[in-house]
């Protein structure tokens, strides 16, 4: 049989960490092997005692969780990394994500789900809290639109761009003509290209891709 799973906690609370360490212990199959907290602290441990998961709380000094976590993953990348914390906006989950984390439990869940978070890390899942999976799953979908928007506007010339500023901004296309001296027929040509390089087929759905591209005040 494989031994306990050794755990390394990182929280600048005492009692937090007393908190883990007990619920830790009310099941077989864990051995906690150093407490910190501070996250330089906690990266000096766990290059002492290299532990299989490394409990990790964001807001520490000596360096936040979330740094501790991305150096861990350099220097030690076969510890597992479990971010336990009381912060579920959506920055600190895709902050967690890009730092090599492998779950994020809040600290407001139960004691059960702790648990499992760790053994799921341990054995090489991810384990996320359903309410971050869900903030998680939606800005990470908001990070994928908001590339495929910087993807498309790199597609546009600069006078197509010019073109949809000034549409988003409410101009007619005998405005638009005016202020960038060319015709108005011109200007629907680019509004044309524009429709058909971005795959939008009206007004609405320019005007909402300029605004959601943050462009009608460029």
């Amino acid at each position: 049989m494989s031994g306990p799973i050794r755990v390394l906690i990182a929280d600048d609370h005492a009692l937090v960490r007393e908190g883990i360490r007990q619920v830790l212990a009310e099941s077989e199959g864990f051995q906690v092997v150093a407490e910190a907290g501070r996250g330089d602290q906690a990266l000096a441990l766990a290059q002492q005692h290299e532990p299989d998961v490394a409990v990790l709380d964001i807001t520490m000094e000596g360096g936040s969780g979330l740094d501790a976590a991305a150096q861990l993953r350099q220097t030690l990348p076969n510890v597992r990394i479990l971010i336990l914390s009381m912060h579920h906006h959506a920055q600190y989950l895709l902050q967690a994500v890009r730092a090599g984390a492998h779950g994020y439990v809040l600290k407001d869940g139960q004691p059960a789900e702790l648990r499992e978070a760790v053994r799921a890390v341990h054995s090489g899942r991810t384990f996320y809290s359903p309410p971050v999976a869900d903030k998680l799953s939606a800005a990470l979908r908001g990070e994928l639109e908001d590339q495929q928007r910087r993807n498309a506007l790199e597609r546009l010339t600069a006078r197509e761009r010019d073109v949809l500023v000034r549409v988003s901004n409410g101009l007619t296309s005998k405005e638009i003509a005016a202020e960038l001296g060319i015709s108005p027929r011109t200007v629907e040509t680019h509004r044309e290209s524009l429709m058909r390089k971005l795959d939008i087929r009206n007004m609405a759905g320019l005007i909402r891709f300029a605004l959601e591209s943050d462009l009608r005040n460029t």
